[in-house]
């Protein structure tokens, strides 16, 4: 059918709109300062066979993978068996996942008796049962110590709520009452973005909705193909590594191999390491997630994040390998740390080529330390925190300090909202002056952050990368300083592995000094 340019971006516009409003209602509803106050969450909408159209402005590396949920998701679950009104939820992996605190809500969209989209709303879950508070075992040997697996089932139909499935997820978490607010949260999070669809094919009419959203596709593949044009033909290797992990502990060697040719560009991660002998496992859906933003980067364009964007990239995994380490293998930290360093990868890679398109390292990984506090009556209150370290700088400017980078968007829990609902006193919130490296344009500085435990004891998980491998610098800048973690017990300071278990004792002190970005050309 003949399209007016006009109301196909009308259309494109009101989708990120209503993704947007999903993502309010999350974080007006939730109950878990992880998803009200830092913002671990993200909302989307897919068109009726799955393909990313519509997205917030959220979490790169969450809204990566959902472009492959609900495709996934189909097969295993018909459109056929779903009817108006139906919620599913998940969090399987091998579904176009996450790790498993990443729970999936989905609501099909009907319009004139037939589904033209899905709204989909993704939160982290500070807790979802497992061997550890908050779901993370560092030296976990599978999945199952990690955290409940939850397959796609029906929370919700035109009857309303099942409370037997609420109570079934209730009694498997340590904190059930955030489990159950930031549940229905989600639920109300898709219903927003179902309205929101309604309207716009009521406005413009189903036909030219789906019509629509086939065009926005074509759209993007033009453009993400237009944009591997103009790159060089050429095969491009880069290399990094996280801290540990590999064979014998080693540091774990994340590869990459990119193939421009025409418009298209190949991404082959196979020479990466086999599966890991910790929690840095990940599925291939955030393998695909980090090229992809990779591949915008390169780009050097500002375009719209959809399916069609995908078409012109390959992206290989290999069976084995810790993007492709089978179903049960531990998976919680692969989310923010293995993913990470794929983008740093694929910036090495191409640093001599698009320089000017890319930053030095920066803070990537999470900094992330959860507490989990026991209650007398048995359940637990969680409080998971991540923390910003320095930006790489670029050819043109200084790095940032204390944020975030690349694949991940959130904010740190306010000292205040901690201290007002947890035995925790935060000490110290500081720059880590000095922390970015030194180049023409130095990089950013990290944070530091230290939290006094009131309580009589309180479990701790750390996930901190960076510690041994600095972030780099490019064109002759120098690598940010390394992220450290310390604990004060009785006057003396214990460094803390970064990736770890341990229980805390009353007056303990942790510290976190994040690390700084790498500096961009010579000092």
């Amino acid at each position: 059918m003949k399209l007016d340019p006009f109301a196909v971006e009308v259309i494109r516009h009101g989708l990120s709109a209503a993704a947007e409003e999903m993502s309010l209602v999350m974080t007006r509803s939730a109950r878990s300062p992880l998803l009200r106050e830092a913002g671990d969450l993200s909302s989307a909408i897919t068109d009726a066979q799955g393909e990313l159209i519509g997205q917030g402005r959220d979490i790169p590396v969450h809204l990566g993978a959902m472009a492959y949920t609900i495709r996934e998701l189909l097969k295993v679950v018909p459109a056929a068996t779903l009817s108006e009104s139906d919620v599913l939820i998940y969090n399987l992996g091998a579904l176009g996942g996450n790790h498993l605190n990443d729970v999936k809500v989905v609501r099909p969209v009907f319009f004139e008796g037939d589904i033209v989209a899905f709204a989909v709303s993704l939160a982290h879950w500070p807790d979802i049962g497992g061997t550890w508070p908050g779901s993370y075992l560092a030296k976990a040997i599978d999945t199952f110590q990690e955290a409940l697996r939850i397959p796609p089932i029906k929370v919700a139909t035109a009857a309303g709520v099942s409370d037997a499935i609420v109570q079934f997820l209730k009694v498997n978490v340590r904190d059930p009452e955030s489990c159950e607010g930031d549940l229905l949260g989600q639920i109300a999070c898709t219903l927003a973005g179902e309205k929101r669809i309604v309207e716009l094919c009521k406005q413009h009419g189903k036909a030219m909705f789906v019509a629509a959203l086939s065009r926005l596709h074509d759209l993007s593949e033009a453009e993400m193909r237009e944009a591997i044009l103009g790159l060089p033909d050429g095969v491009y290797e880069g290399e990094d590594f996280l801290d540990d992990g590999g064979s014998n502990d080693e540091p774990a060697r994340i590869h990459v191999k990119i193939t421009i040719k025409g418009d298209e560009a190949t991404f082959d991660l196979s020479g990466s390491c086999d599966r890991v002998s910790n929690f840095c496992n990940t599925t291939s859906f955030i393998a695909k997630s980090a090229v992809a933003y990779s591949a915008r980067i390169m780009s050097g364009r500002d375009m719209q994040q959809n399916g069609g964007a995908l078409r012109p990239l390959t992206i290989i995994t290999r069976p084995g390998s810790i993007f492709e380490p089978g179903h049960t293998a531990p998976v919680a930290a692969g989310n923010h740390e293995t993913s990470l360093r794929i983008v740093d990868a694929i910036f090495l890679a191409m640093q001599h080529v698009i320089s000017e398109r890319l930053s030095s390292g920066g803070a990537t990984t999470s900094g992330m330390l959860s507490f989990a506090e026991p209650r007398q009556d048995g359940s637990w209150k969680m409080l998971y925190e991540v923390h910003a370290g320095g930006e790489g700088a670029r050819h043109n400017r200084a790095g940032c300090a204390a944020t975030r980078v690349h694949l991940a968007n959130t904010s740190n829990t306010p000292a205040e909202a901690i201290e007002a609902n947890y035995n925790i006193r935060v000490e110290q919130q500081a720059i880590r002056w000095g922390s970015g490296g030194a180049g023409a344009y130095p990089g950013g500085d990290g944070v530091v952050r230290s939290y006094r435990i009131l309580a009589p004891s309180m479990h701790l998980t750390s996930c901190v990368e960076r510690k041994i491998i600095p972030p780099f610098g490019l064109k002759g800048g120098a690598p940010g300083k390394t992220a450290r973690l310390t604990l004060t017990r009785g006057g003396e300071v214990i460094d803390v592995e970064g990736k770890s278990n341990l229980v805390l004792q009353r007056d303990d002190v942790i510290t976190i000094e994040m690390c700084g970005g790498g500096g961009y050309g010579h000092a």
